[in-house]
């Protein structure tokens, strides 16, 4: 099946949210580191400034004299001035050259006459920070480069960025190939359900690691292998009845190729066995039906009375003639389930009884409650079931007996124990002393699961559709 192109792939989307949020992340510590670092540069220049301004004398001694006496570092340099008129300044180098920087030497002038002994000014080593001490008709004035005081900190923002970039380029190569071995596990998955077909349903995914990738495999290859057998166990019915649906139609179109219209009795038998034959396909249809809905998990869940539903039930079983109905125990408890598909799955196993018992034999019906589980049984005095058959009488379609009379559409005992089943339950056939065959149902005391607990089905008409269409 072909593809449609996507623009931009899971893997180098996910890979791209990381690299964003991890640039995002080096912006911010850059920035912030940045930001904290400026302002201490400038909070030790202004210290500088208060010490000159706090140990300079405010008269009595020569701006000249005193500028000579001031040692300049690097980024910083004092100059006296009058006016516009440079009287001294330090040396450069090592400090700043400010007796030749007459943009410097306008603006602090101008501030000066202004009374803005503290500030900021432009000069031609760019912003500097200046403070001015008045001496005797000068000024003296200390002037910090800031660019200059700011290198060291641009310096390691610069290495900053330039480690962040080497980084990134790490993340993003380490990244690729990590995304890589993490979607594996799902470019097999998408391989292996391209890979199944309806033909086909036994590919599966390796096991690998032990880790939440190692998990999803574990619970698609379990879905699979529940899939597998919802499509074989369909395969199987959609046989069955394709088998079961042949004798019928077999049967009716015989006879209606011998019938000779002409004779009245002809088509009157005709007719009958046709309708005959009708009434036995609609049971047949309406028991798969019942069974659909049972192995769909469309039950309701209700508290029942163990006791009541046994009453009930023998009620119910006093109906089907030619056999003596006793109910010979009552359990005392409840379980949790459908009452009414019980009643059926009940129903149905002293029906089963009825069939295969001479006339006239005593049928018992009973129930029991045990620490655990909850025992609906039939108990007949008939041939039995022999041990080596039992295993096959909760098949479709399979009937032990083939004996003449015995209607049924071979679903009856398939149904028991589906319901069995959907209530978390299994069937039982073991022997009754003195000859015959007892069938139990065995429930458990505990919550069943309800119909959104239980696994969707493959329907069968879906497995028609498909099988019809690879035919």
């Amino acid at each position: 099946m072909s593809r449609a192109p996507r623009p931009v792939s899971v893997r180098a989307r996910l890979l791209g949210a990381i690299l964003g949020v991890l640039l995002l992340g080096l912006i911010i510590a850059g920035g912030v580191t940045f930001l904290v670092q400026s302002e201490r540069v400038i909070a030790n220049a202004e210290r500088q400034l208060d010490g000159f301004t706090s140990t300079a004398p405010s008269s009595g001694t020569d701006a000249v004299e005193l500028v000579g006496a001031t040692i300049p570092g690097r980024t910083d340099g004092t100059v006296a001035l009058s006016g516009t008129t440079v009287l001294a300044g330090t040396p450069s180098p090592p400090g700043l050259s400010l007796s030749d920087d007459t943009r410097f030497v306008s603006a602090v002038s101008d501030a000066i006459a202004r009374g803005e002994l503290r500030g900021r000014v432009d000069s031609e080593h760019g912003p500097v920070l200046y403070a001015a001490v008045p001496l005797d008709g000068a000024s003296v004035v200390q002037a910090i480069s800031i660019d200059q005081r700011m290198e060291l900190v641009t310096l390691s923002t610069t290495t900053f960025a330039i480690a962040g970039t080497v980084v990134l380029l790490a993340v993003a190569v380490a990244g690729w190939f990590v995304t890589g071995l993490l979607f594996s596990p799902l470019r097999r998955l998408r391989d292996t359900t391209d890979a199944i077909t309806l033909a086909d349903l036994g590919t599966r995914l390796p096991p690998q690691g032990n880790d939440e990738i190692a998990d999803l495999t574990s619970s698609v290859n379990s879905m699979l292998d529940r899939l597998a057998m919802s499509v074989e166990a369909q395969r199987q019915l959609l046989d069955d009845v394709r088998h079961e649906l042949k004798t019928p139609i077999t049967i009716v179109r015989g006879h209606l190729e011998m019938m000779d219209p002409a004779d009245p009795h002809d088509v009157s038998e005709t007719r009958d066995l046709g309708i005959a034959e009708l009434d036995r396909l609609s049971r047949l249809v309406d028991d798969i039906d019942a069974l659909a809905v049972v192995e769909a998990g469309s039950l309701t869940t209700e508290v029942i009375q163990v006791a009541a539903l046994t009453d009930r039930v023998g009620e119910l079983v006093s109906a089907i003639p030619h056999h003596t109905w006793t109910v010979e125990s009552r359990g005392r408890g409840t379980i949790h389930g459908d009452h009414d598909r019980l009643v059926q799955a009940w129903l149905q196993l002293a029906d089963n009884a009825a069939k295969y018992t001479p006339p006239g034999t005593p049928i018992e019906i009973g129930s029991s409650v045990g620490d655990s589980s909850a025992d609906l049984w039939v108990r007949d005095h008939g041939p039995g079931i022999p041990p080596a058959a039992r295993h096959r009488v909760f098949r479709r379609f399979d009937r032990i007996s083939t004996r003449r009379g015995v209607e049924g559409s071979g679903l009856g005992l398939s149904i028991v124990d589906a319901i069995a089943k959907a209530h978390e339950g299994y069937c039982s056939v073991s022997d009754t002393p003195g000859g015959g065959a007892t069938v139990t149902l065995h429930l458990p005391l505990g919550r069943s699961h309800s119909a959104a607990d239980l696994p969707t089905p493959v329907r069968a008409g879906d497995v028609v559709m498909q099988r019809e269409a690879t035919g």
